[in-house]
This record gives C-alpha cells, sequence and structure tokens, in this order.
C-alpha cells in the first residue's frame, strides 16, 4: 500500500470515531434541567452537596421527588432519608451540583 491509502484509511477511522463519540454524548444541559425537574423544581431544592460519585440534595417537599423518573435518567441508586436525597451518578456529581447552584 501506498502512503496516500494509508492517509486516507486513518482519516475514515477518525471520522468514524468522532461519529460514535458525538452519537454518544448527551446534552447535558437538557439532562440536568430534566433533572431538576424530577427534583421538584429549582424552588424545591434547598442545598446541593457532591462528594465523589454522590449527590445529596436536601429539598422542601421530598414527596415531590420522581426517584424512578431519576434512575431511568442514569443515577445508578437513590436513597432517602428525611428531606434529602442521596443520588449516585458517578463522575459528574460535582458538575451536577455547581448546576443546580448557578440555578439559584
Amino acid at each position: 500500500m501506498e502512503l496516500y491509502q494509508y492517509i486516507i484509511i486513518i482519516s475514515v477511522l477518525i471520522i468514524i470515531g468522532l461519529a460514535i463519540i458525538k452519537m454518544n454524548k448527551k446534552d447535558v444541559k437538557i439532562e440536568l434541567n430534566k433533572l431538576v425537574e424530577l427534583l421538584g423544581g429549582k424552588d424545591n431544592i434547598l442545598d446541593t452537596e457532591a462528594e465523589l460519585s454522590r449527590f445529596k440534595v436536601t429539598l422542601k417537599d421530598v414527596s415531590k421527588a420522581n426517584k424512578e423518573g431519576i434512575m431511568k435518567l442514569g443515577a445508578k441508586g437513590v436513597v432517602e432519608y428525611e428531606d434529602q436525597l442521596k443520588i449516585i451518578l458517578g463522575q459528574d456529581a460535582k458538575k451536577i451540583k455547581k448546576y443546580i447552584d448557578e440555578l439559584k
């Protein structure tokens, strides 16, 4: 094979790789807005904390939160304790806290 054929093959593989990455990326802002909605809206959120993969949110009315919806959104676990939800979200917990704090 000649050099230009290798260059064409590599270019095609890069384009395919970028297309796959773009398809797998979620629209984060839409997902975060949906999470806020599932938590009962921004007015229902009193406080947030993030540590490692866990996101803890204190709510005015925990019954307004849709735990099943939060799980469908990608949470690996949701634990309710008094007026708090502890949500296992993975590496994005700090980004989510920052986004919600900016909404208030």
